[in-house]
Parts: structure tokens; sequence; C-alpha cells
């Protein structure tokens, strides 16, 4: 007898196969995800050093509300404003990671930023 078609066997190797391959890439994906909710925190973050700017140049004295001037990216709360005595400092975090990013202009820090204009994630 001459039949066609796949063995039981043959059919289970590839569903292993298939579920092998799924478990390696799944992790991945979630990581990829994470990191593009970082740098939309990010890229918000650098969005709001050109609003303050632009309202300082305007106003020559930093805000805490930027109103219309500023949104951010869906899915990012904040950013939380603070003014300081030659500058400010501002946070943001996202819906879906608790992961927080913050960036400071002017002399004082704010974790986890450590740099001047440079947006750090945590």
């Amino acid at each position: 007898m001459n039949r066609k078609g796949f063995t039981l066997i043959e059919l289970l190797i590839v569903v292993v196969i298939i579920g092998i391959l799924a478990a390696i890439a799944i992790p991945k994906f979630a990581n990829t995800k994470e990191k593009a909710y970082i740098a939309s925190m990010k890229s918000d973050l650098r969005n709001l050093v050109t609003a303050e700017e632009a309202y300082f140049a305007d106003s020559v004295k930093y805000t805490t509300s930027l109103g219309t001037a500023f949104a951010v990216t869906t899915g990012v709360i904040g950013p939380t404003i603070a003014t300081t005595n030659d500058g400010w400092t501002a946070t943001v975090s996202h819906t879906t990671t608790t992961k927080t990013c913050a960036i400071y202009v002017g002399t004082t820090s704010i974790s986890p930023a450590n740099k001047e204009g440079e947006p750090k994630c945590q």
C-alpha cells in the first residue's frame, strides 16, 4: 500500500521545533517593546528641553506648565517639571513599564540623570 501524508512522529517533531523557536522569540520581542517605551520617554524629554528653552527665550524664565506647547507620546506619564535656581528638572514614566527617565538643565541634578541635558532612565 502506498499512502501519502505525514506520520504522527513527523508532526510531533515539527510542533516541538516550532515550540522551541517560539520560546526563543517571545522574550526577545518583550525586551524590544520595553526598549521602544524607553526610547519614547527619552524622546519626549529631549522635546521638553526644546520647549523649555523656547519658553525661556520668550519669558527669560523657565516654567512648570507648558500647556499646549508640549504634548507627550501615547502612554508616557508626565512630565513632572520642577524649576530650580538656575534651571529645571523633569521626570517621566510609562504606563507599561516600571522604568522612569529624568533630565535636568542647570546645576541641580536629579537621579538617574547625571549629565546636564541628557535623559537617563532607571
